[in-house]
């Protein structure tokens, strides 16, 4: 057997395995609801006549995603359906709760219910969240180590393909459907994901659980510290902080951005699935097996370049103005949510893989919850000030030119987290 040979088989054993299936279900499972809570529901606000302040306030019902690292430990410590395993049976649950509850907000009435609107929203916010601990674990679980990379490359663009459901097919049926049809029909999409959790087994990783629940609250953390010193720890913490602050803030308001500017929901529609699919899922995959070379340290540098640069199509749409009645105005929209879906999409690619690597295989879901929670931070608290911004600093300009240099922190601090040239071996597939 020739050597080229060798890394030709190794390279099918990786991407034509049921792993790789499962991380499409995992990714579009977990992306659905939060998009939901990101594009279709404050499109439904907006269009129903809630402020933009009101609707920027919402961001604070993603509380959840910040904070799920509080009972993460349970979901190391405890199962709820015995039969499926701890896993699969918290995957389940949470599943079955975000479906009854997306069917049951389109039947409200925002200016009417809006307490109602609050509290549903928050529901989904929290199942949502709580699904993404058992899946992250799941995930992380049935992954080799060799397989991290192109695993959470294809996790994350199955994500950013659910988000297409709301932010895409959704805002089109609200041209032609009464907004209670449409949360109706949103929420069918729930159904893959709870199949795949039936179909699929538990992780033999899932065997282990921690003795007692203070063992799964304090392990997981003293684990942690202990491997990488306190100060050493407290960067990497900072650094998935800052990492997507500035990308995650600059779309914030997208939708009523898009809105404002001129363009229909059918438009925005159109656009973000013609527009952002292909090259999200072509970037997205060729990004995730470019990062296998690379290793995920230079992706993290490479990839967060391009994820700063794409918010420049923001602050380009933005000092364009309201779009004029000409054939141009598509293709500005198309270019922005184009480059927005690139940027973010390789950024995420790379900042999950490396937050799974730095996870303890015994304390996945803890740990995992911990990172993750720290990485929504931004897009729960400092988003909810996006509509205050926006009128404070004088219109959308500022705002956008604002969140471009709020990208840089996050890239500095790559210097110590995730050097160049520095590539340990379980951060890249093939040596």
């Amino acid at each position: 057997m020739t050597d080229s040979a060798v890394p030709r088989r190794r390279w099918q054993d990786v991407i034509l395995n049921r792993r790789m299936l499962i991380c499409i279900f995992t990714g579009f499972a977990s992306g659905l609801p939060l998009y939901l809570l990101f594009n279709l529901v404050p499109a439904w606000l907006r269009t129903e006549g809630l402020s933009l302040k009101t609707i920027s306030a919402f961001a604070l019902i993603q509380f959840p995603y910040t904070w799920k690292f509080l009972w993460a430990p349970l979901l190391d410590r405890y199962g709820i359906l015995p039969k499926l395993g701890r896993r699969r049976g918290w995957m389940l649950v949470t599943q079955v709760a975000l479906l009854a509850s997306i069917a049951w907000l389109g039947r409200l009435s925002p200016s009417n219910d809006l307490t109602l609107v609050v509290g549903l929203t928050v529901i989904i916010a929290l199942a949502s969240a709580t699904l993404d601990i058992a899946l992250d674990a799941f995930r992380r679980e049935i992954l080799p180590d060799e397989e991290l990379g192109l695993g959470n490359a294809i996790h994350v663009n199955a994500y950013r393909i659910a988000g297409l459901v709301p932010g895409s097919l959704s805002l089109i049926l609200a041209d032609y459907l009464p907004w209670d049809q449409v949360f109706m029909i949103t929420s069918a999409f729930v159904l893959p994901g709870m199949i795949m959790t039936l179909v699929v087994g538990e992780p033999k990783a899932a065997d282990y659980r921690p003795r007692t629940l203070r063992d799964a609250v304090v392990e997981p953390f003293h684990e942690f510290f202990g491997r990488h010193g306190v100060q050493s720890a407290l960067l990497v913490l900072l650094f998935i902080f800052l990492y997507k602050l500035g990308d995650s803030l600059c779309t914030a308001l997208a939708t009523p951005f898009y809105l404002d500017m001129g363009y229909s929901k059918t438009e925005i529609g159109v656009i973000a699935k013609n527009a952002g699919l292909w090259p999200m899922v072509i970037g997205g995959i060729l990004g995730g097996i470019w990062m296998v070379k690379l290793g995920i340290n230079r992706a993290l540098w490479i990839f967060g370049v391009v994820q700063v640069v794409t918010i420049l199509g923001f602050v380009w749409l933005a000092w364009l103005g309201p779009a004029p009645s000409d054939g141009g105005r598509l293709a500005v929209l198309a270019t922005v949510i184009a480059g927005e879906a690139v940027g973010a999409g390789l950024g995420t690619t790379a900042f999950v893989a490396f937050m799974a690597r730095t996870t303890h295989p015994a304390y996945t879901a803890t740990q995992l919850a911990l990172f993750t929670s720290l990485m929504a931070v931004p897009r729960t608290f400092i988003n909810a000030s996006a509509g205050w911004l926006v009128d404070w600093l004088g219109g959308y300009l500022p705002f956008f030119w604002l969140c471009f240099f709020l990208a840089f922190p996050g890239m500095l601090l790559l210097l110590k987290v995730a050097p160049w040239n520095e590539r340990p071996e379980d951060s890249r597939m093939f040596s």
